[in-house]
């Protein structure tokens, strides 16, 4: 079991990882990111011309040739930096350590994965933390939170406990940068409200407030039904996945126990499963 987190773009791979691997995931952390759209962002906008810029370099150049180029066209002096160091060089030629010309083709797209978040990702259903910027050119606090709530629902409440701002004096672009922060006083406050975070939520049921309250609160358990031989009985609905539309789960779980679960207009006969005597 896990707690996966990211930053930026990395929020999103994070938060969908997680909800792809509900059973080895317990909850997730985004920094500056998470499930927005940034396809009309200016700071998108920005990320989206100067990675056209690093795709249409000549790659016959050499490192310090293409550092020039890159420092020269990319007006962003921190862009400028991450891509320069992405450079190496293969043979005769320079070369990025990712992948700049799938980069620029999805930035072009209509709904480019690095921008969108997609309705079939997804919910999910466990622990999160999400902090931003006060200031943020990625996640903007009026109404930009909202998409938080409807794919994290257990942030709904929650500010600004699990979803928060961060440095408030910081209004520079470079603000995205969080982890970075030129105070050793601010990375050290994010350091240890994450760490907080995960001393007290990580891995805990969701039915608790905190590890705190573990022991001391009975969880209710539905216990298995011997009859039906499921954990859902007779007469609750098979829950084997929240996204019941885009997954397979349930017709695996149905093979696997052998047997056909109800469909639409499809009644089970009285007192097929269990015997009416236990209604």
């Amino acid at each position: 079991m896990a707690t996966l987190g990211g930053h930026g773009f990395g929020a999103k791979v994070a938060l969908a990882t997680a909800i792809d691997n509900l059973d080895r995931c317990t909850g997730v952390i985004n920094l500056e990111g998470g499930p927005l759209d940034h396809r009309y962002y200016e700071s998108f906008q920005e990320l989206k011309s100067y990675v056209d810029i690093a795709n249409n370099m000549d790659k016959s150049l050499d490192v310090s040739g293409a550092t020039k180029y890159l420092t020269s066209n990319i007006s962003c002096p921190k862009w400028a930096s991450i891509f320069t160091q992405n450079l190496e060089q293969k043979g005769d030629n320079v070369e990025f350590k990712f992948n700049v010309d799938a980069l620029s083709q999805d930035m072009g797209k209509y709904q480019p994965d690095t921008a969108c978040w997609h309705q079939h990702y997804g919910l999910w259903p466990g622990e999160a933390l999400a902090i931003f910027a006060a200031h943020s050119r990625w996640v903007h606090l009026a109404t930009n939170t909202l998409p938080f709530y409807r794919v994290i629902p257990r942030l709904v409440g929650k500010f600004p406990g699990h979803i928060t701002t961060f440095a408030d004096h910081l209004e520079s672009p470079l603000n995205h940068w969080l982890h970075e922060a030129p105070e050793g006083s601010t990375r050290f406050q994010l350091a240890n409200r994450m760490w907080r975070w995960m001393k007290f939520h990580d891995g805990k049921n969701v039915m608790l407030a905190d590890k705190t309250e573990a022991g001391w609160y009975n969880i209710p358990d539905r216990g298995f039904d011997v009859e039906c031989n499921t954990r859902q009985g007779e007469f609750t609905p098979e829950h084997v996945h929240h996204n019941y539309l885009h997954s397979d789960i349930y017709e695996k779980s149905r093979e696997a126990r052998g047997a056909e679960g109800a469909t639409s207009n499809q009644f089970l006969p009285k007192g097929q499963f269990a015997d009416e005597s236990k209604w």
